[in-house]
């Protein structure tokens, strides 16, 4: 089981405050501004931009806000330059940790990066001495109360290789190129659809096996995430659904 989509879901459930919704559109924006200015401000003509809007309509960000972070990636509304960096690191309990970053300031991002991981009880690590153990999947999360044989017959035939219950919700794995298409399909077909990502996945995980621990290592992560410039973490843990369930009460 993925520690990226567990956690995923259950922050899911939990729902976002305010605070931390205002913190996601800043990211998501950030996203889309760096997808346009790489490769043009049409989506249709830009898979990467194609994937950062449908991202943000996912989390309900207004129409309005995804095209002014478009025009601020093309030159049309100002916009500054932002870096992409991937970090790798250990959070405790030898859980491995990739840490990807969009920063307009590579000296800032990295000290409050390793600041995150010293006062948790991580670690820094090499570059590719974590992302060895990682590869990019499609994972498209869907609501658990459909039946699982109604989600199989569309999935199947639509690019899924995977089906399982993670957590109360199906979890489906594909290629990460075809995560996009295969939620609007599944959407088409009157399937409410959570989310559609492409994380990186590890098969090496590491077993979080009590809650002290569990907290620990989701401690470390939630730091993580809460800095502006973070705007994914990928996770190799493997907790249970009741250990999970109560480390995030």
């Amino acid at each position: 089981m993925s520690g990226h989509s567990k956690w995923a879901t259950i922050k899911h459930k939990k729902g976002a405050a305010d605070k931390a919704r205002g913190k996601l559109f800043a990211k998501l924006a950030r996203q889309i501004e760096v997808a346009a200015r790489a490769g043009g401000g049409d989506p249709d003509m830009n898979p990467g931009l194609r994937s950062a809007v449908a991202k943000a309509k996912g989390a309900q960000m207004t129409n309005d806000a995804i095209d002014r972070a478009i025009k601020r990636g093309t030159g049309d509304a100002g916009g500054q330059s932002y870096e992409a960096i991937t970090y790798e690191g250990y959070a405790p309990c030898g859980v491995a940790l990739l840490i990807d970053v969009l920063t307009d300031n590579r000296n800032r991002t990295g000290a409050e990066i390793r600041n995150v991981f010293t006062k948790l009880g991580g670690s820094m690590a090499e570059p590719g001495s974590v992302s060895w153990q990682f590869s990019r999947r499609g994972v498209v999360l869907v609501d658990g109360k459909v039946p699982e044989d109604e989600v199989l017959l569309i999935a199947l035939d639509n690019g899924a290789d995977d089906c399982a219950d993670d957590g109360g919700v199906w979890r489906l794995t594909c290629e990460p190129n075809q995560s996009l298409a295969l939620a609007e399909i599944l959407r088409d077909g009157g399937i409410e659809v959570i989310s559609a990502e492409s994380p990186m996945l590890s098969d090496n995980l590491v077993p979080v096996t009590t809650v002290e621990d569990a907290r620990s290592v989701l401690r470390i992560i939630e730091a993580l995430e809460d800095n502006d410039d973070v705007q994914d973490v990928h996770s190799n843990f493997d907790i249970s659904d009741d250990i999970l369930e109560t480390a995030t009460q």
